[in-house]
């Protein structure tokens, strides 16, 4: 039986969550360093600890546990596309989840120079984990939105859910259809598509999915992780 919309977006919405808490618990390894930022140790150094603060809804405890952590993946303190799919892969062991870590990358990647680094990251778990309802429905926004020209298209919402399926949903059982990804683009694009003119606006998103009350259940699931 095919699921409703709101079930399939606020199932996006939660495997997001739990997919990035995954990748931040492998970053949050324990480490036997002292309990300051090390920012010396680094290349490349993050943003000033109270600035973090000032842009994040982190503590200063909470930055510095993160930031031992992905000292501890990264010394270099930059994450490259590869090596972020690699950490990412292996919490999908049975499928294929190099495509949409491409796409997560590219979010986290804010100043799109095919590295992140450690205040991207804590940027991106900051809205994900912290952030308003606004601003985490932004962040997906501009995850689906993969040219980043402001509008989600149905080729690039295909190429989402595809990639989903490929990491998640074949490899589930019962199997899934080979037209599955297609047909839940177009129930997408049937509930946020407001004036059906082919392509979904930051307002139709947003707006669409704050009047949706398992969407917006979903994004509730992880706030206070860590």
């Amino acid at each position: 039986m095919p699921l409703c919309l709101s079930s399939i977006f606020s199932s996006l919405f939660s495997s997001l969550s739990a997919i990035v808490l995954n990748f931040l618990l492998c970053f949050l390894k324990d480490d036997t360093s002292d309990s300051d930022l090390e920012l010396s140790m680094v290349r490349h150094q993050p943003e000033g600890l109270d600035q973090l603060q000032a842009q994040t809804q982190f503590t200063r405890k909470e930055l510095q546990s993160l930031y031992r952590g992905f000292k501890n993946e990264c010394p270099s303190g930059l994450v490259d596309e590869e090596t972020f799919k690699t950490i990412y892969s292996q919490f999908f062991p049975q499928g294929d989840a190099t495509r949409y870590a491409h796409f997560l990358f590219n979010a986290f990647d804010i100043d799109r120079n095919g590295s992140i680094r450690f205040v991207d990251f804590v940027l991106g778990l900051s809205v994900l984990l912290r952030g308003s309802v606004t601003e985490k429905l932004r962040w997906a926004f501009n995850l689906y939105d993969i040219n980043k020209d402001g509008y989600i298209t149905k080729e690039e919402m295909l190429e989402i859910m595809t990639s989903i399926y490929d990491m998640m949903g074949r490899y589930t059982l019962p199997s899934v259809r080979d037209d599955s990804p297609f047909e839940h683009v177009e129930k997408f694009f049937q509930k946020m598509d407001r004036n059906r003119d082919g392509v979904v606006t930051i307002d139709e998103f947003i707006e669409t999915c704050q009047k949706d009350e398992n969407i917006m259940a979903s994004m509730q699931l992880f706030e206070n992780v860590i």
